[in-house]
């Protein structure tokens, strides 16, 4: 005969699926698992495009298309990837070919 309280079980059981929920978007984050999107609050404020051929020179004047973040001092991402993390943005993934005002080019 099981002795265990089933609302006590239940509630054992409940916590352990909340915990773990709640750690998952940390641990991506983390990993800096998650890509920046252009409509993200931050992105947006700091003119960020995926493509450095899409950015507004009327806009952005100080922009040059030799400006990318793959060349920014910022990103750490490893030469030659498509994409990697940006220190700007917490560490969220960003596109190599992309470009944002906080660009600074690597010594």
């Amino acid at each position: 005969m099981n002795t265990t309280n089933p609302r006590r079980r239940f509630l054992k059981q409940f916590a352990a699926t909340v915990g773990a929920a709640a750690l998952l978007p940390l641990a991506a984050r983390a990993a800096g698992a998650e890509e920046l999107t252009e409509t993200d609050p931050t992105a947006m404020a700091l003119g960020y495009k995926k493509d450095t051929t899409k950015v507004d020179k009327t806009k952005y004047p100080q922009h040059t298309p030799a400006q990318k973040c793959s060349g920014c001092a910022l990103y750490t991402g490893k030469p030659g990837d498509k994409q990697g993390p940006c220190t700007a943005f917490a560490n969220k993934i960003v596109k190599a070919d992309g470009w944002c005002m906080a660009y600074a080019k690597k010594p």
